[in-house]
């Protein structure tokens, strides 16, 4: 059934030759404990260590050189040009080597993992790539990376992409991997080969509170950087995602401010996390980034502030509340769009018309002509019609003397509004006034 890698028959299987053929060439592995494994591409075998069975698993894989073979398989999500003969191109599925540890530690076969691990399986092979201990931690099968360890796998293993099994820790279920890799002495800090990711890189990245928990008990370090020059807090910020994430990604960015991450820091393009944050509408990370001293005011490489992002952000992520964000940058001295650009403001953003009662709110006096009610489409008006039949009267008439009482107050603190603010002794109703609490009406 199995053949050398290099079409060398094993004299014990002669009989079961036939059912498998060998692939050209050798198997590339760069781990240690390399052997020239067999390789079949038998489907009788494959099927039992896909599906799980023990009993054929036992039948067919007893002695070392069998447990060692390597499978050819296809990845049916990944089509790929391949050259044949006559310089003749075709599309054909990208082939991939894998092994039966590898198939068995994927899906959590822990039964037939051991079975091949007592039969001398190596612990350490990798045809394809990764070794074993990779493909659980990804599949996030903390039973079997746990077999393997106790096997002695390796957990500093560097796949041929440059990760360690700690950076394929990448789901809410591979919390268990990551913390059996840091007992087995997997270095918390270690960089990704290419993208120069931490770990912590890695989680805060992908919203894992739970991680990000746990490699900074193990010492993560807050301000490595990788090769965009991020810090794990910049990673977290730059991140889009979906509103049901926001406060997975919140959490995150309060774990790491919290332990100490700089709230200023820099990419390479001198975007700091605030910048990012605003980019991706979070409201809570921007608060909170601006509650620990982060510069509301200063500007990246492309010439964009804080209030710029939030802006271009607002259109298409209303679900994210960017009008939140908006009222805090201005709650916190965000320097004010010109006057002159606020009908270009509208046309962008009028479909979160908080965000343009936000900005229209912190003017004594706005122009509003005619080509403000051209700006906004009809469809917009008529599911906010308070809201836009208030903001084009403002045409005809000055706005209330609570409102310019309120902006009077605010243009004397200065942006120190939030420190001032508790002195005043004002009642709460009307320091949320002042702080521009949302009223969907304009006066």
């Amino acid at each position: 059934m199995f053949l050398g890698a290099r079409g060398g028959a094993c004299r014990e299987q002669a009989k079961k030759a036939e059912a498998c053929r060998g692939l050209a060439g050798p198997v590339r592995s760069s781990f240690r404990g390399r052997k020239e494994p067999l390789e079949c591409q038998d489907m009788v075998v494959q099927n039992a260590l896909y599906t799980g069975d023990l009993e054929q698993v036992q039948r067919h894989f007893s002695e070392r050189a069998e447990v060692n073979l390597t499978i050819l398989a296809k990845s049916h999500d990944d089509l790929r040009w391949t050259s044949h003969k006559w310089g003749l191109w075709s599309l054909t599925y990208k082939e991939e080597l894998t092994t039966p540890l590898h198939i068995t530690a994927s899906r959590g076969f822990v039964d037939c993992l051991r079975h091949l691990l007592l039969r001398g399986a190596d612990v350490d092979l990798a045809p394809g790539g990764q070794t074993a201990l990779h493909v659980a931690c990804t599949a996030a099968q903390a039973d079997c990376a746990r077999l393997l360890l106790s096997f002695g796998a390796d957990p500093e293993a560097v796949s041929e992409d440059g990760w360690k099994p700690l950076h394929l820790c990448q789901s809410p279920e591979s919390l268990q991997c990551a913390r059996l890799l840091l007992c087995h002495g997997a270095t918390v800090n270690s960089p990704t080969e290419e993208e120069e990711d931490t770990p912590l890189h890695r989680a805060a990245r992908l919203g894992l509170v739970e991680h990000v928990r746990l490699l900074l008990s193990y010492g993560a370090s807050l301000e490595a950087r990788n090769g965009e020059g991020q810090s794990p807090l910049n990673a977290a910020c730059a991140q889009s995602h979906p509103a049901q994430a926001m406060e997975d990604y919140f959490k995150v960015c309060q774990q790491l401010v919290a332990a100490g991450a700089q709230v200023n820091s820099t990419d390479h393009d001198r975007q700091r996390p605030l910048h990012q944050a605003c980019k991706n509408a979070n409201p809570r990370v921007v608060e909170l980034l601006l509650a620990h001293g982060a510069n509301v005011n200063i500007m990246s490489y492309s010439g964009n502030m804080a209030m710029h992002n939030i802006l271009q952000a607002a259109a298409y992520k209303t679900d994210h509340q960017p009008e939140q964000a908006v009222r805090d940058l201005l709650n916190h001295g965000a320097v004010r769009i010109w006057p002159g650009a606020l009908l270009k403001v509208l046309r962008h953003c009028c479909a979160s018309p908080r965000t343009i009662e936000a900005l229209l709110n912190s003017y004594e006096h706005v122009r509003v002509t005619e080509e403000w009610a051209d700006a906004v489409p009809a469809e917009l008006v008529q599911m906010h019609p308070r809201f836009f039949q208030s903001l084009f009267a403002l045409g005809q008439r000055p706005r209330s003397l609570k409102h310019l009482a309120r902006c009077a107050l605010r243009s004397c603190l200065e942006g120190n509004i939030l420190r001032a603010l508790p002195e005043l002794g004002l009642p709460p109703p009307l320091q949320q006034f002042l702080l521009l609490r949302f009223e969907d009406v304009l006066y």
